[in-house]
Formats: C-alpha cells, structure tokens, sequence
C-alpha cells in the first residue's frame, strides 16, 4: 500500500481564497472541532433565551398559561422554520461561511435588543394588585413590542446560523475518503453531543441566574456568548474547506425541470419511456423503481421538443432522492410534537411541585431541561463508543445500524416517555386531591420535583437515537448542492412540530373550556388536565410511528445502499 502523499489536494473544496486545499492541514476534524465549538456558544445563547421562556411571558409579562404555551410553541415553530430560508439562501446565492457570518451577527443584535427589553421598567405582580385591584393586569408595551421583536429577530439570525454551521462542519470531512466518511458519521453524534452538553450548562446556570436574580442579566450572558461564537469562527476561516460548485446549475433549477417536465408529460405511457430509455442507452437506477411517474421527464414528445428538453437520468434520480424524504418528514411529526411538550407544560409542572434541596434554595423549574441534556451526552458517549462498534461486527456497516433504524427506536422511546408523564401527571393530580389543594393553584404539592426526571432522561435517550439520526438521514441523502437545505428540512420537522403542538391546545382549549367547563388547560394546574393531553400524545405518537414504519420499510437509500430498515 502506497503512503498518501502529504499535498493530497481534496477534491471538490478549497480554502477561503479559491485555492485547492490539501487534505493535511484543512478541514477534518481540526477545523469541524472548532466549529463544534462555535455550535456549543450558539446553543447557549439560544436556550439562555428560550428554555425559560414561558415563564417570562406568564410572570413578566402576564400571560395566561395556555397563551404562554402558545406562544412559545408559535415562536419555536418560527425559529425551526426559517432555516428552509436562511438554507435557500446560502445554497444559492451567499454560500455557507458568508450565511453564517451574516446571520450572526443579526443573531447578536436580537440578544441585544431582547436584553434591553428585559431592562425596561414593567408593572411587577404586587405593583399590579395594589393600584389596579379590579382591573385586569397589563404589562408595558413598549416592553412588549420590543420584547417580540427582538425575540422574531433573534428567530431570523438562527435561521440562517444553524442550518449552515452544521452542513459547513460536515463538509470539512471528504465522503469519498474511507476514513473521513467514517468520521463524517461519527461527527454528527459529537455534534450533538456538544449542544447538549451547551444545553446542560445554560438551563441550570441561566434558569436560576433569570429567576433570582435579573431576566435582564439572563439575556446579556447569552448575547456575550454568541460574540464570542463569532470571533471564533471568523478565527478559524483560514482552516476551513469550502465548497467549489460554482459552475454547477443551481440544484432547485435541475429539480425544478424535472418536476415541470413530468407534469407536461403526463399523458406518455410507460412503453414510451422505456423505449426512449433503450433506444438511448440508459441503464435503470436502483432508484429507479420507485417514484416512476417522474420517468416522464426523460422524455419530451414531439410536440414538444422546441419548447423544452428532456431531463437527464441523474436529474430525475436528484428530483427522486427529494420527494422520498417527504414521508419520511411527515411521519417524524408526531415525535417534534411530543418534544416540544419539555419547554412549555413540563416546565409549568414543575413549578407547581416540591422544588427545595436545601434550606432556603429551590430548583428552577426550568433547570430539569439539564436532564434532557445528561440522558444525552451519557447514551451518545456508549452508543458512540460502545453500541455502534459492537453492531458493525454484526451487520458490517460503517454505521452500525441504518439511519432509519435508529430514528424508529428513538420514536420508540419518546412514546414510553409521554406514557410515564402522563402516569406522573395522574400521581401529581392525585396528590393535590388528597391535601385539598386542588383550589390553591400557589400552593406546593407535596410530591417533589425529582418525580419528573425520568420523562426528562427519555427525552435525552430518544434525541440520541431519533435527532441525530435525523440530522445525518437529511444531511446524507439529499443531493450534494443541497445539503444545507437537507439540514433546514430536518429543523423544519420541529418548527412543524410547534406549530402542530400549538394548534392542538388552541382546539383543546377551545373544545374543553366554556359553558362551565373545565379546561385541559386551566391557568391552575391542579384542576387541569395535563394528563389527558399526555395520553393523546401517546396515541398521536403510535400511530406516527406506525406509518414511519411502513415507509421505511420501502425506502431505498441513495448512493449506492439499499439496505433496507
């Protein structure tokens, strides 16, 4: 075996100035640490801003608990969406690096800005009860506008950071090089491991740092973070290997073609396409079994040929790896459903419950999120380290298990988790009964806190398997112009997700309140049901993962592997 040579040029990347790159001193793991590093300052100024979230708008801002929720999960849909933006954007016109540079700095300014709202005057709780006695509270709003605003723009900037940093991290590694296509694999747990990691520090630190001492100071600590995120990405720019596609056509122009020039020929029969395919050479795709309808567009009929030309086989098959990803988006929305539930009523449960440890000090509510984050970083180290090595000697491939297997189990593991918080919901419910404390919704149930952790640990296992398998599934198998694209539709399942999630308790609540009713939602929890709303997650929740099941079991992998789930 022949020495590789150390000015091995990486074929397809080049440095910040247009220049070849060699493969010994860019990118790998050199530079995809580093970024790891910038993704882990970004992730704490993000939960720093959004983990305690919902008890800001209820205690600073008065808001009832089911607008709250509403309006945490309409914001988190917002923020998990506008990555397909900021994604369409950097794969067409900015590119990645100037993507994330830009968006940045629009990320630190809406820090900023939520920052100087927090430090505006507003009407506290005990202000409002002794001059308003019969009047409904009402916050500043000044306060609010700007609060809003900020909080939309702070949406925008991780809209075009977080699809792009990602995509830019995994493509310092070469998937044509056996030993960086491994540690590409291996990059996207590590990822996640380093935000969860960034997760467990922010909600135990900022939590308490926004409930004891100043929601101002909670949300300057995360905008200092996210400046030093920028210094250190625009440091490591000259270590960085940067995509060269500029001659290929934009890839939303190739599938574009394909889809119209399918639907133009939506009257050619089968026999046609096949006797056009044999009389040209082309050998059917593996592929190719699946989706034929897009076939059509390997033709054009006669009619026709002066106004449009036919599509290319690798076209058709791009258009193809697409429109697969479609079932396999729609069916993982039960489970952003379910997770969203951990930044909004679990946080509201937890406030109602024993939170002390010690004399004089209580847990923030918002601080069991940490639990998420340890379930994480503890399952990922062994399924990393210790789960995925012992598979491949059994299935004989790099990854272990395939990407669909792995975000099945995670759906798995997410339903057992809303079970078991349903049953300690119940408990919760049963508690405040027994010491007629059903009608005192300030009151501390005599259950503690530590009741609601292992709903949090699930939650942690399952992102293991079904986040991260997600994030490599959408990464890996759309085409390569598309990959940052690929990352935002895989952040989109969760803004979806929210959205769904905050659909959902408007109908409840509007289904479950009124005529002297009692709501699932009820601003005092103890006369709530939280429980009920649990189960029909659960129910929601079979049911996704039923038809995930049957769509994977046809999937097709791309480039090559048709390993099935």
């Amino acid at each position: 075996m022949e020495a590789p040579l150390l000015d091995e040029t990486v074929e397809g990347a080049v440095d910040y100035n247009g220049h070849p790159v060699c493969r010994f001193n860019s990118g790998g793991w050199r530079s995809a640490s580093l970024i790891i590093g910038v993704e882990v300052a970004e992730r704490f100024a993000f939960y720093g801003a959004s983990s305690n979230l919902i008890n800001f708008l209820t205690d600073q801002l008065q808001q009832s608990t089911a607008m709250a929720a509403k309006n945490v999960n309409i914001w988190s849909g917002t923020a998990a969406l506008l990555p397909l933006l900021g994604a369409f954007l950097a794969d067409c016109f900015l590119g990645r690096y100037r993507t994330i540079v830009l968006s940045s700095a629009l990320y630190v300014l809406g820090l900023g800005l939520l920052t100087l709202s927090a430090a505006l005057p507003s009407l506290g709780i005990s202000a409002c009860h002794e001059t308003e006695k019969f009047l409904p509270c009402s916050p500043n709003p000044v306060q609010v506008i700007l609060f809003f605003f900020s909080l939309y723009l702070l949406a925008f900037g991780k809209g075009g950071h977080e699809p792009c940093i990602q995509a830019f991290g995994a493509d310092q590694f070469d998937g044509q090089h056996p030993e960086e296509r491994k540690a590409k694999s291996s990059f996207f747990n590590w990822w996640y491991l380093g935000i969860s990691l960034a997760c467990l520090l922010t909600v135990n630190i900022m939590s308490y740092v926004q409930d004891n001492l100043s929601w101002s100071l909670g949300f300057g600590i995360p905008c200092t973070a996210m400046v030093f995120g920028l210094v250190v990405f625009l440091l490591g720019t000259r270590t960085y290997r940067f995509s060269n596609r500029r001659d290929e056509e934009n890839p939303f122009v190739r599938i574009g073609r394909v889809f119209i020039t399918a639907i133009r020929n939506w009257h050619v029969n089968s026999l046609e396409i096949a006797h056009e395919e044999e009389s040209h050479g082309l050998l059917p795709h593996h592929n190719s079994k699946q989706l034929r309808f897009l076939d059509k567009a390997l033709i054009v009929p006669n009619s026709l040929k002066e106004e449009c030309r036919a599509c290319s086989i690798n076209e058709v098959e791009e258009a193809k790896a697409v429109l697969k990803l479609v079932p396999i988006w729609a069916t993982c929305l039960t489970y952003a459903i379910v997770f969203s539930q951990s930044s909004t009523f679990f946080i509201k449960q937890g406030v109602t419950l024993d939170r002390s440890i010690v004399d004089g000090f209580e847990v923030p509510a918002a601080s069991l999120q940490s639990f998420i984050s340890l379930g994480v970083v503890i399952s990922l180290v062994i399924y990393d380290r210790v789960l995925i090595p012992t598979a491949r000697k059994f299935t004989r491939k790099p990854s272990g298990i395939t990407m669909l297997q792995r975000i099945g189990f995670g759906m798995l593991l997410s339903i057992i988790s809303m079970v078991v918080a349903a049953l300690v919901e119940g408990k919760r419910l049963k508690t405040a009964k027994e010491y007629g404390l059903v009608d005192l919704p300030k009151a501390t149930i005599p259950l503690n806190i530590w009741w609601l952790v292992p709903q949090y640990v699930l939650f942690g296992v399952a992102s293991t398997f079904t986040m991260v398998g997600l994030q490599e599934f959408f990464y890996d198998q759309v085409p390569s112009g598309l990959r940052s694209i690929g990352v935002s539709l895989n952040l989109s399942i969760f803004g979806t997700g929210s959205f769904l999630s905050s659909f959902l308790v408007f109908a409840i609540e509007k289904l479950t309140s009124g005529d002297e009713k009692q709501s699932w939602f009820d601003n005092n929890l103890n006369k709530a049901h939280l429980d009920y709303f649990y189960w029909l997650l659960v129910g929601l929740s079979v049911v996704g993962l039923a038809a995930f099941l049957c769509f994977a079991r046809t999937y097709i992998y791309n480039k090559g592997n048709t390993t099935q789930v």
